[in-house]
């Protein structure tokens, strides 16, 4: 009978004191946050990061977190090109060249990014290219044709992303430069209009973005806003080596990064911040490889922001990947072939280590007359040329000539091989850390159903697996007529009516007017001028 008073004296106990207590106490604890600080090398083979080991001197932050390797080949070819590996870690399938965030079939389909932002979470893209170029926009948006610059930057202004770091304001503005590529991929430019005259920047200036535009404000301006979009350059940023005595304003990767998981981590929830070293691919493509080694350890510099962070946060997923090898760098070459054994790391980088910018930045500087040819030879550590070495230089007809026969003449000096001015199709490394972490020998498409399964949704079942539709199709089935307004102008629009009721999706906007109404939608609308993709809520 005592054990049974004891018994309902402490049940009537519990039972006032569940009154009692503040309602916080018997809340379920939230679920911690989670962030993915996912970092791209673009371009970048294996002996390439053996060298900027030996020109650094010490280990790299990358080599702290091996965790396996990464196959790169797209859905058509044993050797990727940006665009499909980009797409691939974005959305989780193979696709074609040139297509960003397309399916094989030429179909939008989710990427990660748009994922992770429509689950809640903060969303970010660090580049050093323009962030209209192929990587960040594989994340970012949807084109058949990864040279569709325009289009690329207005879905990202439209994207809703918290946090935009990089170049490419040429993209942006009504009045820029119309831009091509070189055979080795590079960029030039003439002057052009936009060429649907909008003027993005006014755009991100009324969405509640803090804007920068120079290294200082980055650094030194306090924030009076979450949203955050730095613009640096009308292109590229500057490469790492060059940045400092050339283009100061410009700031470095790190500070990009360091400055991105700043912002995105006041989120309560966790954020996905993408970040692409995007230079090491364009200094393969010249054979620099004092340009290549400036990016590898920028980039390295930016993974050790991201470990940083992750280490002091716990619930911080962190990879690094390159998506496809490029130009096949060797540490020896055929004038190595006999006294290959007797070359310690110094005879490869000692060379290097003269120059004092790279061959881009070099060139760069050269005058119309050539009248500082030494200098501008010596800058890249191409001093001591012999007369024939000097003659060879002096007679190119091109700077592109030039720059051919200085990496040229610094590759041998280096002992160092190239096969191509092309990307390559080795297997690459995968660097990982953190809760979930990926590890082994893994397929590229493996990484964003890594990062999905880590954040909570999934971009191969439920809603996102089936998001974008036909909107032609979609709105006839349901009895509207459709066509598509302006459908060869630069601003075309899909119109569809029925009763008295009209609704016109713009292409490249997160918004439709219904009638006179603006009404938003949760992702932007895709045109690849055959059809018009739309999510629509049922």
């Amino acid at each position: 009978m005592k054990t049974l008073k004891r018994l309902t004296t402490l049940t009537i106990l519990l039972s006032l004191l569940s009154f009692t207590l503040p309602a916080t106490c018997l809340t379920a604890a939230p679920p911690p946050h989670k962030n993915v600080i996912l970092l791209i090398m673009d371009g970048t083979n294996s002996d390439i990061l053996t060298l900027s080991r030996w020109y650094r001197g010490t280990d790299l932050n990358l080599d702290k977190i091996l965790a396996g390797g990464v196959r790169t080949y797209s859905a058509q070819s044993a050797i990727t090109d940006s665009a499909a590996a980009g797409s691939a870690m974005a959305t989780g399938m193979k696709t074609k060249a040139d297509y960003i965030g397309m399916n094989p079939d030429g179909r939008p389909v989710l990427t990660v990014l748009e994922g992770a932002r429509l689950s809640g979470y903060k969303t970010g893209i660090v580049s050093t290219s323009p962030i209209q170029h192929a990587t960040p926009a594989a994340f970012t948006s949807h084109s058949l044709n990864r040279d569709e610059f325009g289009d690329i930057g207005e879905q990202q202004v439209y994207q809703g992303l918290d946090v935009v770091l990089g170049g490419g304001s040429a993209w942006l503005k009504p009045q820029s430069k119309d831009h091509a590529k070189n055979d080795d991929g590079m960029l030039k430019t003439k002057q052009v209009s936009r060429e649907d005259g909008e003027n993005l920047l006014k755009v991100i200036g009324s969405s509640g973005y803090d804007v920068v535009l120079k290294r200082e404000g980055l650094l030194t301006r306090p924030p009076s806003s979450p949203k955050l979009w730095g613009v640096f350059a009308e292109e590229d940023i500057s490469y790492e080596l060059d940045r400092t005595s050339l283009n100061p304003d410009e700031p470095s990767l790190p500070e990009m990064t360091r400055s991105a998981i700043d912002r995105l981590s006041r989120s309560e929830k966790g954020f996905f911040l993408m970040v692409e070293g995007s230079k090491v691919d364009w200094a393969a493509h010249k054979n620099d490889p004092v340009g290549m080694i400036s990016e590898v350890l920028s980039f390295d510099d930016a993974v050790g922001e991201a470990l940083d962070f992750a280490r002091k946060d716990g619930n911080t997923m962190v990879i690094a990947v390159t998506d496809h090898g490029n130009s096949g760098l060797t540490l020896g070459n055929k004038g190595t072939n006999q006294n290959y054994k007797t070359l310690p790391s110094g005879k490869f980088i000692e060379p290097l280590k003269q120059a004092r910018l790279t061959v881009k930045g070099a060139t760069s500087q050269l005058k119309k007359d050539r009248s500082n040819l030494k200098k501008v030879l010596s800058s890249y550590g191409l001093g001591n040329l012999s007369k024939k070495e000097y003659c060879t230089m002096e007679h190119t007809k091109t700077v592109e000539d030039l720059e051919n026969e200085m990496v040229k003449l610094m590759a041998k000096r280096a002992n160092l091989g190239f096969t191509t001015h092309g990307h390559t199709g080795e297997d690459v490394f995968l660097y990982a850390y953190g809760p979930g972490k990926p590890v082994g020998l893994i397929e590229n498409t493996d990484i964003p159903r890594v990062i999905s399964t880590y954040m909570g949704f999934s971009l191969d079942k439920g809603p996102f697996a089936s998001w974008y539709v036909d909107g032609m199709n979609y709105f006839r089935d349901r009895g509207y007529s459709v066509e598509i307004e302006g459908r060869t102008s630069k601003n075309p629009v899909m119109m569809a009516k029925r009763d008295g009721e009209v609704l016109r999706f713009p292409e490249n906007k997160d918004f439709y007017w219904r009638n006179d109404e603006v009404v938003g939608l949760k992702s932007v609308n895709v045109y690849d001028g055959k059809t018009f993709y739309v999510h629509v809520d049922e």
